[in-house]
């Protein structure tokens, strides 16, 4: 099995990292701070949080997915617990993409 992903630097693996954990971060602080808190005060209505949740999350599952495959890639020697934070992280956005996904449709 062949891999898609050059092999990398440690470096490049933690920027990998860090840039998935703060795309999950955007996307929580968007969705439960910035849009119900601070958007009705500039007249943008509550009921918009859970269709930016739905790419901000796939975007998110995405980058963290990407972490994971370069730790993978490049047999870091931390892969595994950065494996785990990173699942960790998809297993919770998955949940609010869910419920992102019902306040949608119904």
């Amino acid at each position: 099995m062949s891999n898609s992903l050059p092999p990398i630097t440690n470096d490049v693996d933690t920027r990998v990292f860090s840039t998935s954990m703060v795309i999950s971060g955007i996307r929580c602080a968007l969705t439960y701070v910035v849009l119900p808190f601070l958007a009705p005060l500039v007249g943008i209505s509550s009921g918009v949080g859970p269709w930016i949740g739905l790419p901000l999350g796939l975007v998110a599952i995405a980058a963290n997915v990407l972490s994971i495959r370069r730790f993978w890639n490049s047999d870091h020697r931390w892969k595994w617990p950065m494996s785990l934070i990173n699942g960790a992280v998809i297993g919770l956005l998955t949940v609010l993409l869910a419920i992102d996904l019902l306040d949608v449709i119904g």
